[in-house]
């Protein structure tokens, strides 16, 4: 059975003296809410995706952001029986009161503090990674 794979970026801003992250609502199945992040299609790193994919759904280059490539953290769950594998990494909006520019794929998006973030997210795996990234991100602001 063949791994998917998929990228993306954690955002978070710093605004008010709080970290907040960034979270999409999708616009098909079950509206489940995630950071910016997308398939590896052929021939493209999972770097690539990631630039790609946070440009596509949220409107941010990679001008607009901090990005910490050596603070990274890798996910591994099943999907229809399926595995799949998304490595993300951690990014500061540059311009705090920047907007959003959701594309088709989202109908909502928020900015969330960590607790917040968890509780919406409403996976185990990626609390732990928002736990993780914001304790890193607590450090870089």
């Amino acid at each position: 059975m063949s791994l998917t794979s998929a990228a993306g970026l954690v955002i978070f801003r710093y605004t008010n003296k709080v970290i907040q992250f960034l979270l999409l609502q999708t616009s098909y199945g079950q509206h489940h809410w995630t950071p910016p992040k997308g398939h590896v299609d052929p021939g493209e790193s999972n770097w690539v995706t990631a630039l790609r994919e946070t440009k596509e759904e949220a409107g941010y280059s990679e001008n607009d952001l901090e990005i910490y490539k050596d603070i990274s953290y890798t996910l591994n769950y099943d999907v229809n029986q399926k595995p799949k594998c998304v490595i993300y990494w951690l990014a500061k909006l540059k311009k705090p009161e920047q907007n959003v520019t959701l594309s088709d794929e989202h109908q909502d998006y928020k900015w969330l503090p960590l607790q917040q973030a968890q509780e919406l997210s409403g996976f185990d795996d990626m609390k732990l990674l928002l736990a993780d990234f914001h304790e890193k991100a607590v450090k870089l602001v």
